[in-house]
């Protein structure tokens, strides 16, 4: 790996963790257009994931200080209720990760044919999120606590699972599915990236320890230290702008533009992909 890509990639994972258009997908399409080496790939994939993770403390340090200064009142409090949302939220993708991880990533593989299936779910899932919260879709403003329930979080965890497939956008899917169960535009983009932090963290120290046991090292030495270390800032910075992008845009603008989107880079690999 150069360190040109290094950066593009860096800045294709930071910009695409956070817009529902799946980093996952996109990493994979950047590497085969870049002509990257599979060796190392792993390596540079979690740093990157720990650069965004970071960019998402920062834009949201203020909700996320406030929420552990109310849990550590020890006492029911919207805080600790907001939390307990968040653990019941990271039940499914927790039963995939544990028990149907491998089965996932045998089945789906590395096949760009499978990001671009992918990418036309995450499209509907878009379209009608938009037009489940339209004024003439079915959703009506709640008044559940916190703006969400448990039955509403557990949903929207179940949509995070089956965002371990390749191309399936991890915020598209949360916030869509969020969005279609009823949950306001204002509260769902916030929950949508502080539910996704210790799934994220703890997926990629999953990776780390599994290279630890494998070869000794926290990584594998094909990669450079220095592009790991331009992906990583890349990552980071990139992150911070998309992920105050994101929460703007899904309280105001239409996800539907996303959606379309997916679909024209769907289309893209349906053509020229293999």
């Amino acid at each position: 790996m150069e360190w040109w890509q290094a950066i593009l990639l860096g800045i294709v994972q930071g910009l695409t963790e956070f817009l529902p258009v799946s980093s996952s997908g996109h990493l994979m399409i950047a590497k085969e257009l870049f002509g990257v080496d599979s060796e190392g790939f792993l390596d540079f994939t979690v740093l990157v994931h720990f650069g965004t993770v970071l960019s998402t403390i920062v834009v949201f340090w203020s909700a996320i200080w406030a929420l552990l200064k109310g849990l550590f009142k020890f006492k029911w409090n919207d805080e600790t209720d907001y939390i307990c949302k968040i653990i019941v939220s990271m039940i499914p993708v927790a039963v995939v990760g544990f028990f149907f991880k491998d089965a996932v990533e045998g089945l789906f593989g590395d096949s760009l044919m499978i990001v671009a299936v992918s990418l036309c779910v995450t499209a509907a899932l878009l379209f009608f999120s938009d037009f489940a919260s339209s004024p003439e879709g079915w959703v009506r403003e709640n008044k559940h606590r916190n703006g969400i329930s448990y039955l509403q979080a557990f949903i929207v965890g179940i949509g995070q699972a089956f965002a371990v497939i390749p191309g399936l956008s991890r915020s598209g899917t949360t916030i869509a599915t969020g969005l279609m169960s009823g949950v306001r535009r204002s509260e769902m983009a916030q929950f949508s990236f502080l539910m996704v932090l210790a799934p994220i963290i703890g997926e990629q120290l999953l990776d780390v320890v599994g290279s630890v046991k494998d070869t000794g090292n926290f990584f594998s030495g094909e990669i450079s230290t220095l592009c790991l270390a331009l992906g990583f800032v890349a990552a980071f910075i990139s992150g911070l702008l998309a992920c105050k992008a994101m929460v703007a845009l899904v309280r105001k603008a239409k996800l539907s533009w996303f959606a379309l989107y997916c679909v024209a880079v769907a289309t893209f690999i349906f053509a020229f992909g293999r």
